[in-house]
């Protein structure tokens, strides 16, 4: 069972472990992890889960699709390491990824 770290933009930090083949949104929300608001329920269509990747990691994940590229395009405060974390389903290999909740979200 990977242990993924969520940090709030005040540097509060959540670690949570997270069953194999979870989005990181849904594991997110089921430990309720604020910044992570998940309006459409992990559709990819609101953006309302917006995370950084931490940049150790951001090779390490699926590349985004050109869907989840264009609501990015939309989000405040992109960064190259932007992603939606529903669209990041979580694996073993994943174990120590670490996600940065944008300020815009809180």
């Amino acid at each position: 069972m990977p242990t993924v770290t969520f940090i709030e933009a005040s540097g509060e930090s959540h670690e949570v472990n997270i069953d194999s083949g979870t989005s990181l949104m849904q594991a997110a929300v089921d430990n309720m992890i604020e910044g992570i608001v998940a309006e459409c329920g992990g559709s990819c269509s609101c953006a309302t889960c917006h995370c950084y990747i931490e940049e150790s990691w951001v090779d390490k994940v699926d590349p985004a699709s050109e869907m989840e590229k264009d609501l990015l395009d939309c989000v405040t405060a992109p960064k190259d390491n932007s992603r939606l974390s529903c669209q990041i389903n979580v694996t073993d290999a994943h174990d120590g990824l670490v996600a940065y909740l944008p300020e815009s979200q809180f």
